[in-house]
């Protein structure tokens, strides 16, 4: 189980009376500093990938060109920083690199400054300003190496602060909670500010939303531990304070030469379970980024007004990114039940079903394509969220098999990052690409169309897209995820004791 004990580095900064206060009202001290990262990210996270695309393309009206530009670097950048940020948080001897807690207490008020880059525009923007290009440039880069580096050591702390599988599923309940409430700030943004029609109330909940996020997750980094944090180190207490632990080193262990990080990756790489679900999850960034960025843009075409009023689609939006946390929470019993490597498996013949059905209703069922639409985004991210249990066992996998002295987490999370994040540009740019081919560029302000034929063209290609993409690439992951192996961690109690 996760401990319910506060270890030396929850005492910092009168964290002792914090915890004390969480075990006395049933809550896990570690589970909830887990967590709170989960709450100030989601906030973040679900504003920018929901928002970011149809901002550059409508409001700052980016050229095609300059988009794809900045997608490319952005989807270099993204593959890159994730196994590099992943090597120095396993091997770095510097305490706010290794120390997971520190890299988050430290990245987190960059993290949130990144967050604001896009929403403030640095001059009036002309259509097709080669400076929207750069703008984009910077955001995306700037926003997910931040994202990457407090995130990453989030995840190496999922399989690090217990081995327990039922002590994961803690995690992963609180975890859903945060995100419960973190994505509700899509609803909320929504709200407030028309869905981004009062651009400057949009610009406020901005900052509002990036002080309280930097606020939840200076929480883990003061009260959040490692099993392994203090291993192998003659270092001192995590309690000493963190500037004295920043410039110190993290541990007496010599650095790994290249031919060792070489060779770890490789024996990483070539686990079968590890490929299966790197592929698998390549598809699942895809979907994932597909239905963020372009929900919002299909929604205002294919479902008119007076069907669905603007407080309607703000309520549609939001529950896209509250419900699949309420449906993971749940669902807890059938994950001790069956595990999740069914659950997930499930859910992938579910969205394969809806989009068929779909296809066949067609588009004039504006209320079904609405439902269609929020299911989607709702199936889709409550089984990602479950991708950090899969994770974790071939981390422990691999701790075992190669009999390590500490797990290597952030390599195994870094380096399937760095086949799956390129989905995550790949998706806008082909939509984006398809969209143009059928005059979007021209049509993108349904109000002012005045050419009826391209815009029943340019609809007609939105709907195959919303239906077509779920049914061939869900189709694609079930036969991918179907060998894989490790698929029992929840009939066994423990792996290895915590140390």
């Amino acid at each position: 189980m996760v401990s319910e004990t506060p270890r030396s580095g929850a005492r910092t900064h009168g964290g002792i009376n914090v915890v004390r206060l969480l075990s006395h009202l049933g809550a896990n001290p570690a589970a909830v500093a887990y967590a709170m990262t989960t709450l100030g990210a989601g906030m973040m996270n679900s504003i920018f990938s929901f928002y970011y695309v149809k901002l550059f393309l409508n409001k700052y009206r980016i050229s095609e060109g300059a988009f794809h530009q900045s997608q490319v670097v952005y989807m270099i950048w993204n593959a890159v920083n994730d196994p590099l940020f992943g090597y120095i948080q396993d091997n770095s001897r510097v305490a706010c690199c290794s120390r997971r807690r520190l890299s988050i207490l430290y990245g987190a008020p960059l993290y949130s400054l990144a967050f604001l880059l896009a929403w403030f525009p640095w001059r009036s923007y002309s259509p097709g300003d080669w400076l929207s290009g750069l703008h984009l440039t910077v955001a995306l880069c700037a926003f997910d190496g931040l994202l990457t580096f407090v995130l990453l050591a989030q995840c190496a702390l999922f399989a690090e602060i217990s081995g327990h599988h039922q002590s994961r599923l803690r995690l992963i309940k609180y975890n859903q909670v945060a995100s419960l409430i973190g994505s509700s700030s899509v609803l909320f943004c929504g709200l407030f500010s028309r869905n981004m029609e009062d651009y400057s109330a949009f610009q406020s909940v901005t900052v509002v939303v990036a002080v309280l996020a930097c606020g939840c997750m200076l929480y883990t980094g003061f009260h959040s531990e490692s099993r392994f944090d203090n291993k192998g180190s003659g270092t001192s207490s995590p309690s000493s304070s963190t500037t004295e632990v920043c410039g110190n080193q993290a541990s007496g262990q010599p650095a790994l030469s290249f031919s060792s990080v070489v060779s770890m990756t490789w024996q990483i790489l070539t686990d079968p379970n590890f490929q299966l679900f790197v592929l698998m999850n390549f598809f699942q960034v895809f979907m994932l980024a597909f239905f963020n960025n372009f929900t919002m843009i299909f929604t205002e075409h294919l479902i008119p007004p007076n069907v669905l009023p603007p407080l309607a689609k703000s309520v549609m939006y939001g529950a896209g990114f509250i419900c699949p946390q309420i449906l993971v929470l749940s669902s807890q019993k059938l994950l001790l039940e069956l595990g999740y490597y069914k659950m997930i498996l499930y859910t992938f013949y579910v969205e394969v079903a809806m989009a068929a059905v779909m296809l066949v209703l067609g588009p004039q069922h504006h209320y079904i394509l609405a439902v269609f639409l929020t299911a989607n985004m709702v199936i889709i991210q409550a089984a990602f969220s479950l991708f950090n249990l899969p994770l974790a066992d071939i981390i422990d996998s691999d701790l075992q098999k190669y009999k390590r002295s500490s797990p290597l987490s952030s390599m195994v999370f870094g380096t399937n990052a760095l086949f799956t994040k390129p989905a995550q540009s790949l998706a806008p740019m082909l939509v984006v690409t398809i969209l143009n081919q059928f005059r979007y560029e021209d049509l993108k302000d349904i109000t002012k169309a005045s050419d009826p034929e391209a815009v029943e063209s340019l609809h007609s290609i939105m709907f195959y897209l919303v239906c077509l993409i779920p049914l061939f690439i869900s189709t694609a992951q079930a036969l991918v995820w179907r060998p894989f192996s490790i698929r029992n961690s929840h009939t066994v109690d423990t792996k290895y004791l915590d140390g």
